[in-house]
């Protein structure tokens, strides 16, 4: 007998489950149920993920979630708890063909922290088609996530000119999302992040000190400097804005000294009060002690900041909300079946037809100059590379196997901050405009 506290298994409230299987839309499975009904959902087929426009005010895209796409394909696994819950939904002869299903293809794709444009070939799934055609909603859903954030992310540290960022979106978004957020934002070069389970799952650095709260539990503003000091020392941050600014800074660096590590802003006009701050915090003698700002910041705010005596910002909502775009716009098509290419035609949504890798062409200098997408055909050639140009796709899997080797998170941090070098300056504005370098289509 079950008890309310513990669910049977398939029922809502069961966690025991680790399957990514049902983290899909139903009609994945159903088109996977009419292709095994008649004969179709055995085809040797290719889907390829790619945008067709970036999204608003972005120039580049960034390859976000591209390891944890990898990771959920090898848990998307339908157990008995999975085939309950799709029980008199699906045909029994699909049930045992999901109850036996592995994914045994082949998956190749950008590097994650490498940069995409309209029309990059971020991913390309090669199985057949019942195999591929079930994962569309778990890749999308991940991929567009973190490359959203990643994104976002990218142009906050490019704002910050070098100051340090630390994620603390963690309140503000699904508490899965929060560590995923957390994981992309640290790719984007963000330095730590407030969430714990980002940190021990991921090896993120991990920053935090106190909230208004912790302030206004005491009797006294100086109280709560003096018992956070107590507990994490004068290299700590103090939060200056809990009633006013001007004594805040006052009360902490009587409490703490000029050896104070940092203060912290978190409402107003911050950076007129970064100045104030950093006047009175060296006319006090602490001339070495940052101020940290904090309160709804997104990249214009962190660039309108640039002049101002800033040393770090915290970031919250606008990063875990993809600051203005909370999907890159990636889209999963079908584009060969069983070595012919196929394409879809409707009016602002086509696709090219066929299997695509990709070449970026750059300048002797270094600099990127073009994404140049070709066809990939039995027999055909290659593009010829320059010195200085590379192929974009890599092997990620191979027979449903993760292939050896493949870069980690700090791999794919610095693969991010060289591709950023790569481009032309004004790929980096903030402004809208054209992505930072165009894409052609070779011919096959």
């Amino acid at each position: 007998m079950t008890s309310a506290a513990q669910p049977a298994a398939g029922q809502p409230g069961d966690r025991r489950s680790c399957s990514t299987a049902l983290l899909t839309d139903q009609y994945e499975l159903t088109m996977l149920d009419s292709a095994l009904r008649d004969g179709t959902g055995h085809r040797r087929c290719a889907f390829e993920v790619f945008t067709r426009r970036l999204p608003e005010g972005r120039r580049y895209g960034v390859a976000g979630g591209v390891q944890r796409v990898l990771d959920a394909v090898a848990e998307f696994r339908f157990g008995e708890d999975e085939l309950r819950a799709l029980s008199g939904t699906l045909d029994d002869a699909t049930l045992d063909w999901l109850r036996e299903y592995r994914f045994t293809g082949h998956i190749d794709g950008y590097p994650e922290g490498e940069l995409f444009f309209p029309g990059s070939p971020l991913l390309t799934v090669r199985a057949t088609f019942a195999e591929a055609v079930v994962l569309e909603t778990l890749v999308l859903s991940i991929l567009n996530h973190d490359s959203a954030i990643a994104g976002a992310a990218s142009r906050m540290v490019s704002a910050g000119n070098g100051r340090r960022l630390i994620e603390m979106g963690s309140r503000r978004t699904h508490e899965k999302a929060a560590v995923a957020a957390a994981r992309v934002a640290y790719l984007a070069g963000f330095a730590a992040t407030s969430n714990l389970e980002a940190g021990r799952r991921y090896g993120i650095p991990t920053a935090g000190t106190a909230a208004h709260a912790f302030t206004l539990l005491h009797d006294d503003e100086r109280d709560a400097f003096r018992a956070q000091i107590d507990a994490l020392g004068t290299g700590t941050t103090l939060l200056v804005d809990t009633y006013d600014i001007t004594r805040g800074i006052e009360r902490a660096i009587e409490v703490g000294g000029t050896g104070l590590g940092a203060v912290r802003i978190d409402s107003g006009d911050v950076g007129v009060l970064a100045r104030q701050a950093r006047e009175q915090l060296d006319s006090l003698g602490a001339t070495g002690t940052k101020i940290v700002v904090s309160g709804d910041l997104d990249e214009h705010a962190i660039a309108a900041l640039r002049a101002e005596p800033v040393d770090g910002y915290g970031v919250g909502t606008s990063l875990v909300t993809g600051s203005g775009a909370p999907t890159a716009e990636l889209v999963y098509k079908l584009v060969e079946v069983e070595g012919r290419p196929v394409a879809k035609r409707s009016s602002r949504k086509e696709s090219r037809g066929g299997r695509k890798s990709a070449v970026r062409r750059h300048k002797e200098t270094g600099t990127a100059v073009e994404e140049e997408v070709f066809g990939i055909r039995a027999g055909s050639a290659e593009p010829v590379l320059g010195p200085h140009d590379r192929f974009m796709q890599i092997p990620l899997v191979r027979d449903g196997a993760q292939v050896d080797g493949l870069p980690g998170l700090e791999d794919s941090r610095q693969r991010l901050r060289h591709a950023l070098v790569t481009l032309p300056w004004e790929g980096l504005k903030l402004s809208r405009g054209e992505p930072a370098i165009p894409t052609s289509f070779a011919q096959s």
